[in-house]
């Protein structure tokens, strides 16, 4: 496997050499700036790319958007990003932009070389590579903007009766429940929903278009 890496820290960028090279990876370029490794590309031919995502001479996307413009050009190349902290404003555009040989991975799991060769290697067959930890943080954001995630089983499945235009009656017909059970599930939501009771909205309404943004 031919790698060259963008690293502009030297001790890591040596740390990142050493690392790979040990693992029996030819390491073909190893540069601090992205003029530097786009000057390469065509000379060295590597496989994949290890790309730092804060770089000069901002040291905000530059990383980013060198992934970014490298897999638009030379898609047989893959790229590793590599971040010192879990950063979904970055994250997110990167798997948007491209859904194979594509990786994003902590600089904390360098501590384990093997865990850095098995990305690259799995990169450059193709595959996207997430970082554990980054793919936690995703479902935690995710859920934190569901508003339904609070909702129990049951629940959700009396929110779903009432968007089809139920009775409580109906409802508790289809799910084996009394009117009584039908009606606290339903205050239930309203709660969870932040809908309070106010005479110029209908709550129950108000609910199913929540329900509906939430399918969407």
């Amino acid at each position: 496997m031919r790698v060259s890496v963008l690293e502009d820290q030297l001790l890591t960028r040596e740390g990142l050499i050493r690392a790979l090279t040990e693992q029996g990876v030819e390491v073909v370029a190893a540069v601090a700036d992205v003029a530097a490794l786009l000057a390469s590309i065509e000379r060295d031919a590597p496989d994949a790319l290890v790309v730092d995502v804060r770089l000069p001479p901002t040291f905000t996307d530059e990383g980013l958007r060198l992934a970014t413009a490298v897999r638009a050009s030379h898609p047989h190349i893959a790229v590793l990003v590599l971040s010192q902290y879990v950063e979904l404003e970055f994250v997110e555009p990167l798997l948007a932009g491209a859904a194979t040989s594509i990786g994003y991975l902590l600089k904390d799991r360098l501590l384990d070389p093997t865990t850095l060769i098995d990305a690259l290697t799995r990169v450059v067959a193709g595959e996207c590579v997430v970082d554990p930890a980054v793919v936690r943080a995703l479902l935690d954001a995710r859920r934190a903007t569901d508003p339904l995630e609070s909702l129990t089983d049951r629940e959700r499945d009396v929110l779903e009766c009432i968007a089809e235009g139920m009775t409580n009656t109906g409802i508790g017909g289809r799910l084996f429940i009394t009117d009584r059970t039908v009606e606290v599930h339903t205050q239930h939501i309203f709660e969870k929903l932040g809908l309070g009771e106010t005479p110029h909205a209908n709550r129950r309404v108000l609910a199913v278009l929540t329900y509906l943004k939430a399918q969407a």
